[in-house]
């Protein structure tokens, strides 16, 4: 009996020192002054800088910003000023600086990620400081003149206070416009400007927006979200009346007048760019580009590395459609015949979607979202379809927008939404908002996750479509290789021209080996890439980089390999470049 007293004893003190452990381990944990607390303050200060810096962002990021501490703060869209960017590679240095007083083996694993991120982005941003000249806020496709006016259309109004920082944005656009000319000037001076062709179509869409003044979409969305506030008593009649008024006169005074202005300065700097091609062409350019890849696409890999995955890709691909043409010649016929019309809606084919993916990808609390017609006036500005990100403060409303004038067919159709709802953006986007990340996390995202994510669920959805849809599985297969054909050609045309310094002539002699013949198309695809580096690599790579991920795992666990498992996890890590995705993946297969 005293032996067993005793060893109870024992058992007791053991209990009561193990729990003194986890006491002081929680309390080193939300202690103000432990490690992962003061780098949750240091993280959460550049978040909040930098979101103070811009209200567009701020708008479309927080909706209720006063929550996280944003209470004044100034109405700016940013600046382009040369002086002020070039300044930034100090304050980069600086914060670089305060990061590594942290210890990283005492922070918590989640803190750990984003010191791996914020590390490896400070690092790629100042080895590119230098080079801030060779960036381009502009362009007919992807340009901030290109941008802004949907990001306006799509402003949120959930108080009247909210019209009032619209208002003021709109006020902000002429300085803003104004900061973008002296930084074209400066490239200009520099030897650095664009080519004409694209100064051009910049131009041409500049004047098209501002000739609006009558009838311009920003004025209709403006009064369907009064409409809809002045139905939720939010605002009087009077008071919408007094904002219309006051929308149709800042756009006169203010916003068209600014497209007016950058127009005509793009025009007198038009013949002082010199170079036709790609980045390479310009000092510094190919370490550019190599930094370009690293920032948008989020693969750190060496090009020629880059290079031969694609080919290999490309190779296996065109050999897929070659086997597959072998078992029935008529496949291609077959596709050709797919037509526009179909019996399913969008929102069928989302509904769909969302219950037959979770057999692949882990369960969401269906979500509210809407599907909504992209308005008349928009949809010469819009792509086939989009989803428009919520704030992460709320993760919603989600709305997936249709382009009526999209001319795609039934499976086209099938798989966008699956790129854009299920299991794409809007699926991706709130699986990781649910978890509730750090607010710096909205910052050091990373396209080529994004987007490769929903290129790679989008492939997936061919064989979905296939069962909905009632098509060959083989039609949908042939579909899917030669969608992944022309990503993957494009992608090697995107570092041709701008890494290695292709021409037209190479170019068209590469599509013409793929049946692209004619010669006006061979010239929009070489000025698009030309316009818009590394916009393809984004898409292509990135879903490379979740393939390439996959195998690994699938070959390290072989039979015990669980899809959705996989997922999970990718879902979990949320958007990062690939090197931090890849660590904390495979940490997490080595954990017992």
């Amino acid at each position: 009996m005293k032996a067993f007293l005793s060893k109870k004893r024992h058992l007791v003190i053991l209990g009561l020192i193990l729990l003194l452990c986890f006491g002081i381990s929680v309390f080193c944990l939300r202690h103000p002054f432990s490690q992962d607390a003061r780098f949750q303050r240091f993280t959460d200060r550049i978040a909040l800088e930098e979101l103070s810096s811009n209200t567009l962002n701020l708008h479309y990021t927080l909706a209720y910003p006063q929550d996280y501490g944003i209470k004044d703060y100034t109405i700016s869209l940013g600046t382009m000023e040369p002086d002020v960017l070039k300044q930034s590679g100090k304050q980069l240095a600086a914060l670089q600086k305060k990061l590594e007083d942290f210890s990283y083996e005492n922070l918590s694993s989640e803190n750990r990620m984003i010191y791996d991120m914020l590390r490896l982005d400070f690092s790629l941003q100042l080895s590119a400081a230098d080079f801030y000249l060779l960036q381009e806020p502009l362009g007919p496709n992807l340009g901030i003149q290109a941008q802004l006016p949907a990001l306006l259309a799509e402003y949120t109004f959930r108080v009247p206070q909210d019209i009032q920082d619209y208002f003021s944005l709109l006020t902000c656009i002429p300085e803003y416009f104004n900061s973008i000319l002296e930084f074209e000037k400066e490239k200009s001076a520099q030897g650095l400007f664009m080519n004409d062709t694209c100064a051009k179509g910049i131009i041409q869409q500049c004047t098209a927006f501002s000739s609006q003044k009558e009838e311009n979409f920003l004025d209709v969305m403006f009064e369907e979200q009064l409409a809809d506030l002045k139905q939720q008593k939010v605002i009087t009649q009077k008071q919408a009346d007094s904002y219309k008024s006051m929308h149709k006169k800042l756009l006169k005074k203010c916003v068209f007048p600014a497209y007016e202005n950058l127009a005509e300065g793009l025009e007198k700097l038009c013949g002082t760019g010199k170079n036709l091609g790609g980045l390479c062409h310009l000092p510094n350019g190919a370490q550019y580009y190599e930094y370009l890849l690293k920032n948008n696409v989020g693969d750190f890999r060496p090009i020629p590395e880059i290079q031969q995955r694609l080919m290999e890709q490309l190779k296996a691909d065109t050999m897929a459609i070659q086997n597959l043409l072998q078992q029935d010649p008529s496949l291609f016929s077959k596709a050709a015949k797919l037509t526009q019309n179909t019996i399913y809606s969008p929102q069928e084919m989302l509904s769909y979607l969302n219950k037959t993916m979770t057999r692949d990808f882990p369960s969401l609390k269906a979500p509210d979202y809407e599907v909504k017609a992209i308005p008349k006036a928009m949809e010469d500005f819009s792509s086939p379809a989009f989803y428009l990100t919520p704030p992460l403060d709320t993760l919603s409303p989600n709305a997936i927008y249709i382009n009526g004038a999209s001319q795609v067919s039934e499976a086209e159709l099938f798989t966008t939404l699956a790129h854009e709802g299920f299991p794409g953006h809007l699926y991706q986007t709130l699986y990781f908002g649910k978890q509730q990340p750090s607010l710096i996390r909205e910052f050091l995202g990373c396209s080529g996750y994004v987007e490769g994510w929903a290129t790679y669920v989008e492939s997936m959805a061919y064989g979905y479509g296939a069962e909905f849809l009632n098509i060959s599985p083989q039609v949908m297969e042939l579909l899917n290789r030669n969608r992944s054909v022309s990503l993957c050609l494009y992608s090697i045309l995107d570092i041709g021209i701008h890494y290695e310094g292709w021409t037209v002539q190479e170019v068209t002699n590469a599509l013409s080996s793929f049946g692209i013949a004619s010669q006006d198309v061979c010239q929009e695809i070489f000025q698009y890439i030309v316009e818009n580096p590394t916009n393809y690599l984004k898409y292509y790579l990135g879903f490379l980089n979740f393939t390439d991920l996959r195998a690994t795992v699938e070959n390290k666990k072989g039979t015990d390999f669980q899809l959705k498992d996989f997922h999970q996890k990718i879902l979990e890590i949320g958007p990062a470049p690939f090197p931090v995705v890849k660590k904390y993946l495979l940490l997490q297969y080595e954990t017992p």
